[in-house]
């Protein structure tokens, strides 16, 4: 859980600003929107398999373009 306590001479909005930073950096919100609906272990496996497939497509991409500026 992520808290914050109010500094000395701090105002509301930097309060806030901090609270969502620590916030997005426990990454909370993704956590919760993921949990939102239930996902079968199945199902988590088949889009964990497209994202590396994607992930590597897009390397492969990369080091193509990158190959092909150095000839």
């Amino acid at each position: 859980m992520a808290t914050v306590v109010l500094r000395p001479g701090e105002s509301q909005e930097q309060l806030l600003k901090r609270f969502r930073k620590k916030v997005a950096k426990a990454r909370i919100l993704s956590t919760v929107r993921r949990k939102r609906w239930f996902t079968s272990k199945s199902e988590l496996r088949r889009i964990q398999r497209q994202k590396a497939i994607r992930r590597e497509r897009r390397r492969q991409r990369k080091l193509q373009r990158k190959m092909a500026r150095h000839r």
